[in-house]
């Protein structure tokens, strides 16, 4: 499966996200994250220990992906690869039906442990970056997503701009 349709088809499944390493600091990239993903629609659990009990964004904060009540649709750990595989494993035992991997993450062994519970698995990715890409949002910051083009398919790719052509009024 093409990787875009991949996580097409993850986002447009996903209604509640646990995200694994929320942090409370508005700096860090998780609290970015999670605010995007709910103000698009999304419910994001925030899971870390250090704030357990805690409400963030106006959700209870957990201390593990067990020890949240409600069923979860995707696992979006922001923590370092060694964590993964374990963090893997219990995305698994909730019955989460996809993995998440942040920009920089990568674990084969938690791909492996996805794959052989039949979770969808997507890794060194982010799922605001990808949700604004794909849902045409990153164009109107001026940004060339890749997925709109007013060239004809055969003439654009979806990892590298339309080539700027010039004509008889002006040249880029």
């Amino acid at each position: 499966m093409d990787e875009d349709y991949l996580i097409a088809e993850v986002l447009a499944q996903t209604k509640t996200i646990a995200m694994v390493g929320a942090s409370a600091n508005w700096k860090r990239p998780s609290f970015f994250v999670m605010t995007y993903l709910q103000k698009h629609g999304f419910r994001v659990i925030p899971v870390n220990p250090g704030l357990a009990g805690q409400t963030l964004n106006g959700e209870i904060c957990y201390e593990s992906l067990s020890a949240i009540p409600d069923a979860i649709d995707l696992v979006d750990i922001f923590r370092r690869p060694d964590e993964c595989p374990a963090l893997a494993e219990e995305a698994a035992a909730i019955g989460a039906k996809s993995l998440w991997l942040q920009i920089g993450v990568i674990s084969e062994q938690a791909q492996r442990t996805a794959a052989d519970h039949g979770m969808q698995f997507i890794q060194d990715k982010c799922p605001k970056i990808e949700h604004s890409r794909l849902s045409g949002l990153l164009g109107l910051g001026g940004f060339y997503s890749g997925t709109l083009s007013s060239h004809r398919a055969s003439q654009t790719s979806v990892l590298a701009p339309p080539e700027r052509r010039s004509n008889s009024i002006s040249a880029y």
